[in-house]
């Protein structure tokens, strides 16, 4: 080989050196990011899980409260480390001889900030009614 050869071979190596080394450093922040993920993943799915019974929990509550006559409009409390909203609202309803009260309630319970990735939400709600039918006991 001649000289002029070997002048216009230099650096290549240097060349494909950076090219290996971005390509493994792009596959290992690929893996660490999947890591995270599966690891976020079912810690995530046990927030939601907790948030719905703390949801579920706060209907319960406002249920026994609306059918004992205090249908408030809105309850804050903590639950479990969960934020708890309750609504309740009322609807008179009069069919025939029959008078009663509607109540629909919702229950959104939340934890961690809204915007990052720990943050988790549920939201249910439920209709109930404080009328006794013919032959249920209650009267």
């Amino acid at each position: 080989m001649s000289r002029r050869t070997l002048d216009n071979e230099r650096g290549f190596a240097l060349v494909l050196a950076l090219f290996v080394i971005v390509v493994l450093a792009a596959v290992g922040l690929f893996m660490v990011t999947i890591f995270g993920v599966e690891n976020a993943t079912p810690i995530q799915g046990l927030q939601g899980a907790r948030a719905y019974q703390a949801a579920r929990g706060g209907l319960e509550w406002g249920t026994s409260r609306a059918l004992a006559g205090n249908c408030a409009a809105a309850t804050n409390f903590n639950l479990g480390g969960f934020a708890v909203t309750v609504t309740c609202g009322s609807q008179n309803v009069t069919e025939g001889p029959m008078s009663y009260h509607v109540y629909q309630l919702h229950a959104t319970a939340a934890a961690g900030t809204y915007g990052q990735p720990d943050y988790v939400q549920r939201r249910l709600e439920v209709r109930v009614t404080d009328v006794s039918l013919p032959g249920e006991g209650g009267g």
